[in-house]
């Protein structure tokens, strides 16, 4: 019988093993590298099916390719050169990194050895055009056709092995159009973007290339970085590039086609998505609502009174015929005379109406005043009375539009005349 001792020492060792595998850095998938134990190395490969998810990079599309956190694709475009892309070649030989690099036609007609070194170190190759233009975007279509031909065709011709082009294109300067992003899918290429780019192609040191690479990972977490192998600052920045990678734990991967021998990596959709959202998330957008086929389309019967449970014997019973021709008929009041809208011309409340109303008002007043001045004290009151109920109405208008009071004239007038 085992004693607990054994047992427990069993045990223990099997845990420190499992936390050693769980726990090991990304220079222990360099064990293949030899020569270089320090290295990087190549951490999986990814097949991918062109067919199935025909545009990738989320600089432009909505898709990128199927990668686990701090996982890195390496993509080259523009090469071959002779001088800077054997050096690059070589950097990426000695960390044993696998990468993706995109053929000019031009380069390839010029430097075709170029071409099958790449194919002899297992990197993939795909194209991006005969001649690099930048007019992609507003370019015809068969011109753009001929440009997609011709990067083909010189590049498969460079390799001893024709089969091992991958049908991998990208647009160059990502100028895409989409009429050329159909017909490149229609042939089952698949066109690639870039999830972020070190700017490589401009006029800036080689430490800047380094940082904004680091920088525009650290800050995606993952995804494809675009670079330039006929770069010299290229060249100078990407061992500083992998150093940092391994540094912070970043793993290579390197991508390949669907070969008849080699089928898919088995993926979910919402892999390829660069954050895949989570059901902690709020979803900012509702589902389509789908398209629902029906196998019938007729019209129903209109419901009688027996499928509304009604009993005929309570129903009420028809208006005569004499009685519904006199429910038509709806009562007539006369009409009102012209009389009945007339105002007197001159009038008070004419005279009331109008802007011109407090001196008019005042002189119909002092007029009704005139003939009885001599019959007493009774009669100038009602005079002021008068003159003062024409003098009040239109003041309280006035005051309506504007609180500032105004001087009043007809009060003095009146008073001198009394």
């Amino acid at each position: 019988m085992i004693s607990s001792s054994v047992v427990f020492r069993t045990r223990s060792w099997t845990v420190l093993l499992l936390g050693l595998l769980t726990t090991a850095s990304p220079a222990a998938f360099a064990a293949e590298c030899p020569g270089h134990p320090g290295a990087l190395g190549t951490s999986r490969t990814l097949v991918v099916d062109p067919h199935e998810h025909p545009r990738i990079g989320t600089m432009q599309y909505r898709e990128t390719l199927p990668l686990k956190d701090h996982e890195v694709v390496l993509t080259f475009d523009d090469g071959p050169l002779p001088k800077n892309s054997n050096q690059v070649l070589q950097i990426l030989a000695d960390e044993c990194i696998k990468a993706t690099f995109f053929i000019i036609g031009e380069q390839a007609k010029a430097n075709p050895e170029g071409v099958r070194k790449l194919v002899a170190a297992g990197h993939t190759v795909g194209t991006h055009s005969m001649n690099h233009p930048l007019t992609f975007d507003r370019m015809p279509l068969d011109k753009a056709e001929v440009q997609i031909n011709g990067g083909i065709e010189w590049t498969s011709a460079a390799m001893t092995d024709p089969s091992k082009l991958a049908p991998f294109f990208r647009i160059p300067g990502l100028m895409r159009a989409e009429g050329v992003e159909n017909l490149l899918i229609s042939r089952g290429i698949q066109v690639w973007s870039a999830d972020f780019p070190a700017d490589d192609w401009r006029h800036i040191s080689s430490d800047r290339v380094y940082q904004l690479a680091i920088q525009r990972l650290e800050a995606k977490g993952k995804g494809i970085l675009l670079l330039h192998d006929i770069q010299a600052r290229t060249v100078a920045a990407l061992p500083k590039i992998i150093r940092d990678l391994k540094a912070r734990g970043y793993r290579i991967v390197h991508v390949v086609p669907t070969t008849a021998d080699q089928p898919a990596t088995p993926t979910t959709a919402v892999e390829w998505l660069l954050h895949p959202p989570t059901e902690t998330t709020p979803i900012a957008r509702w589902p389509s609502v789908p398209n629902f086929v029906f196998a019938q389309a007729q019209t129903l019967p209109a419901p009688g009174l027996a499928d509304l449970n009604t009993q005929t014997a309570h129903q009420p019973q028809a208006l005569p015929r004499k009685t519904m021709a006199q429910a038509d008929v709806a009562a007539t009041l006369p009409a009102p005379g012209r009389d009945l809208f007339a105002i007197p011309e001159g009038s008070v409340e004419v005279l009331l109406s109008t802007t011109l109303s407090r001196r008019a008002a005042t002189r119909l007043a002092m007029a009704a005043e005139a003939p009885h001045a001599g019959k007493g004290k009774a009669a100038k009151m009602q005079a002021r009375r008068t003159a003062h109920a024409a003098h009040a109405a239109p003041k309280r208008a006035a005051q309506a539009k504007s609180t500032a009071p105004r001087p009043t004239r007809v009060a003095t007038r009146v008073k001198k005349r009394a």
